[in-house]
């Protein structure tokens, strides 16, 4: 039996990677998955061999270069593409023990990557160590083990936090378990640079020096250990942890041992006979634990052996040093310290600092695909340069417009100049705006625009409806499950309580939605018979306004006055519509632009100018980004311009109006005409902005019907993962129950019941905090404003 400890191997189970891929890369990139079925089938097929599992040095390269390649995938492809990666603890006693299952290729790569080091490991525990050659070769094992764990704590494992909580973290990749085993590796190839040295009949002070550090080692991997979670200490062969305190206690009593020797070399008596006295006690400690704890039968005998060396030493010191020395033995404290010296160290594999190198040849998995944070930054552009143009550039300028209508339609114009110019006939922007709402066919539009958005109310409804349909039907499951047979996990009503949650918020976002269509609703009702009058024909229409004449009774005014108002008031209208129509231009010009705009090419030079392999994120292009963005602040600041110039019209006009008010004769003929013409002007107004609330209801119940499908899917999920894993759990219940009839049946103690920490992170569902159930959440409607009816979205 050995007397060394080794690594076992995370045992791993089969995945779909070729259907997993292939539906990511159909779903959210621009490429065709047929484009990738070499590559697929590459990762496929260099899993299989790259996983671990199979003790031979011709293994190494074969999972170090699957390594490589999950570098070079997760520079292309997100950790979650939706696709499960199943381990088992490496030390798991139990082989039905169920495994930690992640959606996450960072997860995979951290477990191939402590398969690596358990590889070196058993390679090493299997080396003769009976001569020099096998020593070298085990220390080099060891030290590359050493390596691949400290690789393993500083590059893989800071990336696998992030992705998964802590709950669901796998025990045996934990910061503190991979140091601990870590500074084992490097115990075990430093005993053996300790064993050569002994072997070639080394001084005994640096055999001493030497044997001091291995305890040292040891101790410090025993100290990492016990500041491991206490399901991770647990996981552990009952024999591990007192394997360490053995082995601490036994090189500690070594290294004194090998020192009294030196001592008397240097007819330093006392001393040597003090620490003679020190490696006894240690080494006696030692072997108690070994004996007490069933440590391996090799162990125990290395340290008996060393016991009878030390009191067979001991026995002849004091004997000599009481017939012939006499000198005193100091105290232990007098007794200067060892001074440690290291002879190994953690040897990170060439392979998995420089990927590239164990690649050859062979080629990079999806080296021809854009990287997923450039796909991400692109992405990110897109919607940021679609906001922009939204919040920045279109709806400033529709609330300039509608800014100056309002103020126009407050002052009742144009239509009280229109009632003086023409006193007979309609105006012609009256003409055009009732000729636009016959060729739509107005009051028919709204009738079926309303139709529309009830039937896609009922719709999004209908699909959050059938979401927590879902949920309840899970819900029954588990308490009939319960019934039958007692479960160690949370009720569904405490486990879902986050689905349900983000359930009323949709709800109350979609409660919010009905109230604003109603009030669409109660508008149309409102002027349904004003738009329609709109549609009558040019005839008909003029009929509905009055005619006027210029009074000729009444006091006198001065009708020049009134003319020189009214020709200041039609310049400074005629202002106001060049204003606009250099804002509509503007904004035609911003479109045109953000529809020509694609960022790909400035995004692909940057991602060509990183290191190839370099694993991307979005911020890494943020300021190629912001010099894009940069483009449209031209366009924001001509609104702003245009806005100025707008506020000064508009005080003009309201100052000119009051006067052209004051001047003109007060006839009630064209009080009737103005009154007239502004009706019709603000049925036209309400028409516009119904349809425009109408529009942004349809678009509002799209996006929201396929939030509420992702999140439909979500609790499919969720359900169906409880689902197995109260059947899961079921299983292992049963089999529990077997062994503990047949314990009972022999009056042994009963099996001790499952851990509920084993069994949150076996499961393979994801927490309800977990960015998994995440969708897209959206804001609820903004209330009403004053005279304009809420708005949906």
């Amino acid at each position: 039996m050995p007397n060394h400890l080794s690594i076992p191997f995370k045992k791993t189970y089969s995945c779909p990677i070729p259907t997993s891929t292939r539906d990511y890369i159909r779903n959210h990139t621009e490429d065709h998955p047929d484009a990738y079925i070499r590559d697929i089938n590459r990762w496929k097929s260099l899993r299989d061999v790259g996983t671990g599992g199979v003790l031979h040095a011709d293994r190494v390269n074969s999972a170090l270069n699957y390594h490589a390649q999950l570098v070079f995938i997760l520079a292309k492809l997100p950790s979650d593409i939706n696709l499960e990666f199943s381990y088992a603890h490496a030390f798991a006693s139990i082989p039905s023990s169920l495994p930690v299952t992640l959606r996450s290729i960072e997860f995979e790569r951290a477990s191939v990557l402590f398969n690596i080091a358990a590889l070196y490991s058993q390679l090493a525990a299997s080396e003769d160590r009976s001569g020099q050659d096998g020593l070298k070769r085990a220390s080099a094992y060891y030290q590359n083990a050493a390596g691949v764990l400290a690789f393993l704590s500083t590059s893989a494992l800071p990336k696998l936090g992030p992705l998964v909580d802590s709950e669901n973290t796998p025990s045996d990749l934990t910061q503190d378990f991979v140091k601990s085993l870590e500074w084992l590796m490097l115990a075990q190839a430093q005993e053996c640079v300790w064993q050569r040295a002994v072997v070639d009949h080394y001084k005994n002070s640096l055999i001493a020096k030497l044997a001091a550090k291995v305890s040292s080692l040891y101790n410090t991997s025993l100290l990492s250990i016990r500041l491991a979670a206490a399901d991770s200490r647990d996981a552990l062969p009952p024999s591990w942890i007192p394997h360490l305190e053995t082995k601490k206690y036994h090189f500690n009593a070594a290294s004194q041992f090998r020192k009294s020797m030196d001592e008397l070399e240097a007819s330093r008596y006392g001393d040597e006979i003090q620490r003679l006295m020190i490696a006894e006690a240690d080494a006696k400690k030692g072997f108690n634990i070994a004996k007490r704890a069933g440590v391996a039968q090799a162990v125990l005998n290395d340290v008996k052996s060393l016991i009878d060396s030390v009191q067979k030493n001991l026995a002849r010191a004091e004997r000599d040093n009481d017939l012939i020395y006499h000198q005193n033995v100091p105290a232990p404290s007098v007794i200067p310290a060892i001074q440690e010296v290291s002879m190994v160290q953690s040897i990170i594999p060439p392979g998995l600092q420089d990927p590239k190198s164990v690649i050859g040849n062979d080629g990079i998995i999806f080296g021809d695909m854009l990287g997923w944070g450039a796909r991400e930054a692109i992405n990110i552009y897109n919607d940021n340069k679609g906001n922009l143009l939204q919040e920045k550039i279109v709806e400033p300028a529709q609330n300039f417009n509608e800014e100056a209508d309002r103020i126009l339609q407050s002052l009742n114009l144009p239509s009280s100049l229109e009632a003086l110019e023409r006193p007979v006939g309609l105006p012609p922007s009256l003409l055009r705006k009732a000729e636009e709402i016959r060729l739509e066919q107005g009051p028919t539009k709204i009738d079926v625009y309303l139709d529309d958005v009830q039937r896609h109310s009922r719709h999004v409804l209908g699909i959050l409806d059938e979401a927590m349909d879902i949920l309840d039907s899970e819900a029954s499951e588990d308490e009939a499950a319960r019934r039958e047979t007692p479960i160690n996990r949370p009720p569904s009503h405490e486990a879902n309580q986050e689905l349900v949650m983000k359930q009323q918020r949709y709800r109350t976002i979609l409660t919010q939605a009905a109230e604003s269509d109603e009030l669409v609703r109660r508008k149309w009702e409102d002027w349904e018979d004003q738009i329609a009058e709109l549609t009558r024909d040019e005839d008909e229409l003029e009929a509905l306004v009055p005619s006027s004449t210029v009074s000729t009774t009444g006091k006198a005014v001065s009708a020049s006055q009134t003319q020189i108002h009214a020709r200041t008031l039609r310049g400074l209208l005629e202002s106001l519509d060049d204003i606009r129509r250099t804002r509509d231009d503007l904004v035609v010009r911003a479109q045109r632009r953000a529809e020509s705009d694609d960022i790909r090419p400035k995004v692909l030079t940057a991602a060509a100018s990183l290191e190839h392999g370099t694993e991307m994120s979005a911020a890494m292009f943020e300021d190629v980004s912001d010099n894009e963005l940069a483009k449209y602040d031209k366009f924001i600041q001509g609104l702003t311009e245009g806005r100025k110039k707008q506020e000064e019209i508009l005080a003009s006009i309201k100052s000119t109006n009051d006067a052209f008010i004051q001047s003109r004769k007060q006839d009630p003929a064209i009080k009737d005409r103005e009154q007239a013409l502004q009706f019709l002007d603000l049925a036209y107004s309400h028409y516009r902005e119904i349809i425009r609330n109408l529009d942004e209801g349809l678009k509002f119940y799209n996006d929201m019907a396929g939030i509420l499908t992702n999140f439909k899917e979500a609790c499919k999920i969720w359900s169906s993962a409880r689902s197995r894993e109260a059947r899961l759990l079921h299983r292992n219940l049963a089999s529990l129950s077997i062994r503990d009839n047949a314990s009972d049946e022999s009056h042994e103690a009963p099996a001790s019941p499952l851990r509920t920490s084993a069994r949150k992170q076996t499961a393979g569902i994801p927490t309800l905090s977990s960015v998994d159930w995440e969708a897209q959440e959206l804001a609820p409607p903004p209330t009403k404003q004053t005279e304009k009816v809420a708005k949906h979205r």
